[in-house]
């Protein structure tokens, strides 16, 4: 389905309208901040944002850009040459990269003077790499513009915050994303779980197809077993079957939210909010758990579980997390 601003002002209408605002008063700042959850059409926004930005039809009183002109077509198929992106090379974004985008933008636009980059992640830069990075901003272009999107602002230079305008890109409420998945024909139990982690629609597809996502779920399940269970081995179920499955970091990070989903759902069960359980098909472990862990317990493990998350975030290795916080689970 096209992004367009349309469809992009039902979920984020704050956002929309001040990127419309600076297209229709010509005020394009030199640098932006994209920033919010994951899922919240970031990504999406900043595409559609410089497609406008190189739309050879659009019309001045227009703010949407046409979708069909050659600029159009190559920014959203990702091989426009004058629309650079800039991912984490690894753990992060390093210095090299901002390095090769700077060489990149001394060179005159293959077909105008007009360029753009997009870098993603942007809590991720290397201090070295950040400080590179302030160059562009100290000594903005007219035609040179910057989007810059994450979903941590707390982890961003303030000297860069300083220089970019803020669009803050709020949670969407996961009713109105799960009743969007179901019309889409996602699953409803995997509709349910990706409108919970504000999982964007494309993603939520890519899941409710993937083997691997269906085996994700059953192992969570199974290590919620062995560590509720103090005659059964949990530490080593992670080594034999969990750490060989969730191997890349995106699919760590979907691990430990699966896990975060299940504790939450069982506080929930302890409040008498059954309507609030996300997984749904798990009421009768949920109902068995209860005895077993406390409420108090419960919300333990959720911290736990968010420590995790952050340990991930600051590049601790995967198994020695994992390693922990099984123990946590079991106490």
């Amino acid at each position: 389905m096209t992004t367009t601003w349309s469809t992009m002002r039902e979920v984020q209408p704050v956002a929309t309208r001040m990127l419309q605002n600076s297209i229709v008063k010509d005020r394009i700042a030199h640098a932006y901040l994209f920033h919010g959850p994951k899922g919240t059409g970031k990504q999406k926004a900043s595409l559609l944002f410089a497609m406008r930005y190189f739309c050879e039809q659009a019309e001045d009183q227009y703010s949407e850009p046409c979708y069909e002109c050659s600029s159009c077509k190559r920014i959203q198929t990702g091989n426009h040459p004058d629309v650079h992106f800039i991912e984490p090379d690894g753990q992060s974004i390093k210095k090299d990269q901002i390095e090769y985008l700077q060489k990149e933008f001394t060179y005159t636009g293959l077909e105008s003077n007009q360029k753009v980059y997009i870098l993603h992640q942007a809590e991720k830069m290397t201090t070295n790499a950040a400080n590179r990075l302030l160059k562009f901003l100290e000594e903005p272009s007219r035609q040179t513009m910057a989007v810059l999107l994450t979903e941590n602002i707390g982890s961003v230079l303030n000297t860069i915050l300083s220089r970019c305008q803020r669009i803050q890109f709020h949670p969407l409420k996961s009713e109105g994303m799960y009743e969007q998945f179901v019309g889409e024909g996602i699953p409803e139990s995997t509709a349910k779980i990706c409108a919970a982690l504000n999982i964007g629609l494309d993603e939520a597809k890519e899941l409710s197809q993937d083997g691997w996502f269906a085996e994700a779920r059953r192992i969570v399940i199974q290590l919620i077993d062995k560590v509720m269970n103090p005659k059964e081995e949990g530490y080593l179920f992670l080594h034999q079957v969990w750490l060989n499955h969730f191997q890349e970091r995106h699919q760590q990070e979907l691990g430990i939210d699966l896990l975060l989903l299940w504790y939450q759902d069982l506080i929930s069960y302890h409040l008498n909010r059954e309507d609030m359980v996300v997984l749904t098909d798990q009421l009768d472990r949920l109902q068995q758990y209860q005895y077993t862990i406390s409420l108090n317990d419960a919300k333990t493990c959720v911290y736990e579980l968010l420590q995790t998350k952050r340990k991930l975030a600051y590049n601790v290795h995967n198994t020695l997390a994992m390693e922990h916080l099984v123990l946590q689970l079991q106490r």
